[in-house]
């Protein structure tokens, strides 16, 4: 058994200073919601033991706050910057999935990057699972949107489109509903 956690980066601000994409830093409501998400995370085990974030200021700073507010509960996971997630599509996002040369070869894995990219890999791995968090996701994969997939599988070369189970979705917007 294999699980997959796509994390959505947080919401950025609208332009950098700089004037590169790549550069978008999070806003206010961005850094309360990545850190929301990592103490959601940190109470609903199991947790990622490697996480792959793509390079962009924004992924980074989703991590980065998402961990800092897990850390006190959960293991140190491997973390790789993975240039190729920046602007990946689902193609691209699931052969970083499958070649990711990992040591230790950690059984849950987790993407911290960007749309459109990401909603539409989730909508793609969805094979069966929980009608609601189906219904949300397919609606959107929103910033700081989490989607939790199990694959029965035993190498993360096997993972395939339509062939996870979605065994959740969570939002800051969806916790705050609950």
């Amino acid at each position: 058994m294999r699980r997959l956690m796509l994390l959505r980066h947080a919401k950025t601000e609208s332009d950098a200073p700089s004037g590169r994409d790549q550069d978008r830093r999070l806003d206010e409501r961005g850094r309360r919601d990545a850190a929301e998400i990592g103490t959601w995370i940190a109470h609903h085990p199991p947790f990622p033991n490697c996480v792959l974030v793509s390079p962009a200021v924004r992924a980074k700073e989703t991590w980065d706050l998402a961990w800092e507010a897990m850390k006190d509960r959960v293991d140190a996971p491997q973390v790789e910057l993975i240039p190729e997630l920046y602007g990946a599509d689902p193609a691209e996002l699931m052969e970083a999935i499958r070649t990711a040369t990992i040591p230790g070869d950690p059984k849950r894995l987790m993407l911290v990057g960007h749309n459109p990219g990401m909603h539409e890999l989730a909508l793609m791995l969805i094979g069966s699972g929980d009608k609601a968090a189906r219904k949300a996701v397919e609606d959107n994969l929103p910033t700081s949107g989490l989607a939790i997939f199990d694959f029965k599988i035993k190498d993360w070369g096997d993972v395939a489109f339509r062939r996870g189970h979605l065994e959740l979705f969570v939002s800051p917007k969806l916790l705050r509903q609950s």
